[in-house]
Formats: structure tokens, C-alpha cells, sequence
């Protein structure tokens, strides 16, 4: 049972349904977009996970980094920007061709089937 300190530091987004596996979506959170991916591949099993990134591509300073395309290599997932193509690291939000560039990373969890972020 979640305490209620933890149910304050937690905001729910959206449910987890609510994101098709492999895709991303946009949402408002601390006046920032954030771009929320629901993972899943027969490599997790049934799990399925989800991370959290900066929506804004800082390469075209255009917030579109939901609408990326998801990539899996030695199991580390990256979003590729739909414009400009750099890939972004899921988990640290380096740049893969650009390590002096990354984006804002977000903690995120799934909890009774809805995605929710950590509040700062």
C-alpha cells in the first residue's frame, strides 16, 4: 500500500493502455513536455516498461521526440528524432552520435496500470 508521502511525490499521466506498445506519447508535467514510451518486445516477456525523455529535440529546438521512432540494440532502447534522426538513450539521454548533447530523463513507473512521473 502506498503511503501517502509516496502517493504526493508520484502524479499519475495517463493508463498504461493508453500508450500502444512501441510508441511514444507527449504530456505536460512540471510545464515541460515529456515524451512517455511504452516498450515491449518478446524479449521482456510480459513486461512491459516504460521510460520518460524530454519531448524537445534540442537538434531543431522542435518539441517532437514522442513521435520518434523506438530502437533496441544489446538492450538499451533509444528514440531516433523524427527529423533530424539523432538517437537519444532512453536512460541517460545522451546523444548516441553527440555525447556532448542529451536531453532531460524522467523517473517513471507504472503503478495499478497507470504511468506516472516523479515529481521533483
Amino acid at each position: 500500500m502506498n503511503t501517502v508521502a509516496e502517493q504526493q511525490t508520484w502524479l499519475d499521466i495517463c493508463a498504461l493502455n493508453d500508450i500502444p506498445p512501441n510508441t511514444g506519447v507527449c504530456a505536460q508535467f512540471n510545464g515541460q513536455q515529456v515524451a512517455i514510451f511504452h516498450l515491449s518486445s518478446s524479449k521482456l516477456g510480459n513486461v512491459s516498461l516504460v521510460k520518460a525523455v524530454s519531448n524537445l529535440d534540442p537538434f531543431s529546438d522542435a518539441n517532437v521526440l514522442s513521435r520518434g521512432l523506438i530502437s533496441e540494440n544489446d538492450d538499451i532502447y533509444y528514440v531516433a528524432s523524427p527529423l533530424l534522426k539523432q538517437l537519444f538513450n532512453l536512460d541517460t539521454g545522451l546523444c548516441a552520435t553527440d555525447e556532448n548533447v542529451s536531453i532531460a530523463t524522467y523517473h517513471v513507473r507504472v503503478s495499478d496500470g497507470l504511468v506516472q512521473l516523479r515529481r521533483s
